[in-house]
């Protein structure tokens, strides 16, 4: 406890919401809850599966889309709050990297969530920021924090060669290229980066309750769903739990309105979704 009001003492300056530019956006209760599961962390052994325990804190926390799409100028938005599957794998792999690496203050939690959002961690506009995972992956793992794993195959034995332009062609769906139509250019040289990329994955018919995917895929790993919608990669994102049935998926589910465990096997997820292909794994790194 007396760590954690020392941790208080320091972020009280940073309260509230900051709108400057190239400020942070973020809630007093935000920062509040960062730092007391960073002390809480602290406390516990180092064999403790901290992607696991830290996304479990976020059970029961509201699904909501778009919260990154707060202010005209791009900033780094922390929303504890509310989270969609993107937004809870990156608040959940920013409190495990500065759990890794001793960091426990808050601003090591800005320096990590800033350096895996964006582009080599510089925040310039809307278009800096990384929006397809599969350019999250690429570049998280040149950067030392994750690392996707394909192999053995089998299960990896699949590949997904990436093929992704669904902003560039869609860009009414998208506040930000709706409001500045010069962005999408940009976004279409990134999106050209990226495609022509071929990685191994798991075939949803393999995901199933066996010894080849336990020896595979472990407990907190980030779960990257592919699919086979026109110009998209990913689909879907969240967090590897093994129970007595399976493999499960947690995440912050738009079905449930919430950050779940998902009581069905996500054997039984993949299979009630048509356009999902099967998983991707990639590994926060200590």
């Amino acid at each position: 406890m007396k760590r954690y009001l020392l941790l208080l003492m320091t972020i009280l300056p940073l309260l509230g919401y900051a709108r400057e530019e190239g400020g942070v956006c973020y809630q007093q209760s935000d920062s509040l809850t960062i730092c007391q599961l960073l002390d809480e962390a602290h406390g516990l052994p180092r064999t403790t599966n901290f992607p696991l325990f830290l996304a479990k804190k976020f059970l029961g926390i509201p699904y909501v889309a778009h919260t990154l799409e707060v202010n005209d100028s791009e900033q780094l938005v922390v929303n504890t709050r509310q989270l969609d599957c993107t937004t809870l794998v990156e608040t959940v792999t920013a409190l495990t990297l500065c759990v890794y690496r001793h960091l426990f203050t808050w601003r090591d939690y800005l320096n990590a969530l800033s350096a895996m959002r964006y582009r080599y961690g510089q925040i310039d506009d809307y278009t800096s920021r990384i929006h397809y995972f599969t350019e999250w992956i690429t570049l998280n793992t040149e950067a030392g924090i994750v690392r996707e794993i394909q192999a053995p195959n089998p299960p990896f034995s699949a590949v997904q060669h990436v093929n992704v332009n669904y902003m560039s062609q869609h860009p009414k769906s998208y506040k930000a290229l709706r409001e500045h139509p010069e962005y999408v250019a940009a976004i279409r040289k990134m999106e050209q980066s990226i495609t022509g990329g071929s990685f191994r994955y798991i075939p949803k018919q393999m995901v199933k309750n066996q010894a080849l995917l336990r020896q595979a895929v472990k407990d907190g790993d980030i779960i990257a769903i592919t699919c086979k919608k026109a110009g998209l990669d990913i689909a879907h994102l969240g967090f590897a739990v093994w129970q007595s049935d399976g493999l499960h998926l947690l995440n912050a589910s738009m079905l449930h309105k919430k950050v779940v465990e998902e009581p069905m096997t996500l054997y039984q997820y993949l299979q009630k979704h048509s356009t999902h292909t099967g998983i991707r794994i990639i590994r926060i790194l200590k």
